[in-house]
């Protein structure tokens, strides 16, 4: 008989992702994926569902997910994931992302060129809710550096918004800090995204 791993048509691959589900009751919780593959997860949740009951997902960095329970696992249960084959093409390259940036250990993708705007000025929104300027040295699909007045800068893992782009702070630099988007950013409307008004 094969194992459950050996039946499954794609890899899982290991990640620490944090998001928020809904069951048939319409009712939202939190919860953590911890393995997942194009076809299908498996989070820590403080709810559980029937096997075969629908649940949408909202997962960090791959945005909305669907599919029903297939089963329950320890603090939590595994899930199908209903996507077109696009779709599905599109979460592969986003998990091999993830997984590459843990085994390299890097606090954002670096794989993705970084630019300067042409408009280096951008507007900040700081966890406290305030709006400040700021300047964006410079910016990827995946994140940008900014530069601010040190007293403002936000805490590691702060959230913040620049532009209209959320993302989290992943790291302290010399006059700043680096963001990494909550989403991957089209290369034709990044700048406007970040720096537009």
């Amino acid at each position: 008989m094969l194992r459950s791993e050996e039946r499954r048509r794609h890899q899982r691959v290991k990640v620490n992702l944090l998001g928020r589900y809904m069951l048939a009751d319409r009712r939202e919780y939190p919860c953590q994926v911890i393995n997942m593959s194009p076809g299908g997860m498996a989070l820590h949740a403080p709810v559980l569902g029937a096997p075969g009951e629908r649940v949408i997902a909202y997962v960090d960095h791959l945005g909305r997910l669907e599919g029903k329970i297939a089963r329950m696992i320890d603090n939590g249960f595994a899930m199908t994931i209903s996507a077109t084959a696009r779709k599905r093409d599109k979460l592969a390259a986003q998990l091999t992302w993830l997984a590459n940036r843990q085994i390299l250990n890097l606090p954002e993708d670096r794989r993705h060129g970084r630019f300067t705007p042409r408009n280096p000025m951008g507007r900040l929104i700081l966890p406290n809710g305030t709006n400040v300027t700021c300047r964006v040295i410079d910016v990827s699909a995946s994140g940008a550096a900014i530069a601010i007045n040190p007293d403002l800068r936000p805490a590691v893992g702060s959230a913040v918004t620049i532009g209209k782009t959320t993302g989290r702070v992943v790291r302290h630099i010399e006059d700043g800090f680096a963001i990494e988007f909550n989403r991957l950013q089209h290369p034709d409307s990044i700048e406007d995204n970040v720096t537009g008004e």
